[in-house]
């Protein structure tokens, strides 16, 4: 549950640091990038992580990482190049490379970072010995303090000024629920198909459509309320977010053999964008819904 939400928060810090004019490289790079090299780490360590404390393994690599990296939020960046939604001054042929851009760099930087944590985890963990197994009293302190820190975001949520919901404390409440979402997808379908991982394909795929139609609810011409429109947000950042991964989707096309990676990754790909096509673009191209954002935040 922390991990969820500290995975939001590191997603939701990363992505508002490097957003500024004149930003060289498009802010989700910096996400997918960092939550793969922790993902990198996190697999290098998996039986010293087991020997120590099973959870934790799963608290850093499914947890933190997979809510820190964002499939859906990686296919609704391209989809937003490709129909241009920033409005800006070029052509259509600057429209696809701005999409084809955003696709490639974060598969690069993604099974690079993955690469290098473990090699890094690989080149530092001899010189750290492994710590003994925590005491039953100690896991059953770290269990209550998981479900209190969880508990915590409804108050968070409620009492912290309402401006803060659509930036943070709305995310924060959907971020486990989407976690378990797709722990529970994969831990059911994946073993189903050997040609690829259905859990974390499914769980992709269904935040992606999810998200676009979010995007699509805040572009209404008559305009959602603040409150739905700070919760809308909070949907897409923070379940769709932690439903989605591109760490767990990036390791697992390193473990798939031959061409088995190359075609998960092309299908899965282009399922995302067939998906935003028909739920964003047909509502973008019918006249009916704006791209850009039309309903307004609560700001006190």
């Amino acid at each position: 549950m922390p991990a969820s939400i500290f995975g939001v928060l590191a997603r939701l810090g990363l992505q508002a640091l490097a957003t500024y004019n004149g930003e060289s490289i498009f802010p989700l790079a910096y996400v997918q990038a960092t939550g793969c090299f922790i993902m990198g780490v996190g697999l290098r360590l998996k039986v010293p992580f087991g020997n120590f404390y099973g959870p934790l393994y799963t608290a850093l690599t499914t947890g933190f990482c997979g809510s820190l990296t964002t499939f859906s939020g990686w296919q609704v960046d391209i989809f937003d190049s490709w129909v241009n939604s920033g409005q800006f001054y070029r052509g259509g042929l600057r429209d696809f490379m701005d999409g084809f851009t955003k696709t490639w760099v974060t598969l690069v930087l993604s099974l690079g970072s993955l690469k290098f944590g473990i090699y890094v985890c690989g080149v530092a963990q001899p010189y750290f010995p492994a710590p003994r197994p925590p005491s039953k009293i100690v896991r059953y302190t770290l269990t209550i303090l998981a479900i209190l820190t969880y508990a915590a975001t409804l108050p968070t949520y409620f009492f912290l000024p309402h401006n803060f919901r659509h930036q943070a404390t709305a995310a924060l409440l959907f971020s486990f629920p989407g976690t378990l979402t797709r722990y529970l997808l994969s831990i059911n379908l994946n073993p189903r198909l050997k040609t690829m991982p259905l859990g974390t394909f499914t769980a992709n795929s269904l935040g992606t459509a999810l998200l676009g139609f979010f995007h699509v609810l805040q572009g209404l011409p008559s305009t959602v309320s603040p409150e739905t429109c700070s919760l809308l947000q909070g949907l897409g950042d923070g379940y769709c977010g932690c439903l989605t991964t591109i760490s767990t989707f990036a390791a697992e096309i390193g473990t798939l053999a031959g061409w088995k990676g190359v075609s998960y990754t092309i299908i899965s790909w282009i399922t995302g964008q067939l998906l935003l096509l028909v739920i964003m673009g047909s509502s973008f191209w019918g006249g009916h819904v704006k791209e850009q954002m039309t309903c307004s935040f609560q700001t006190s």
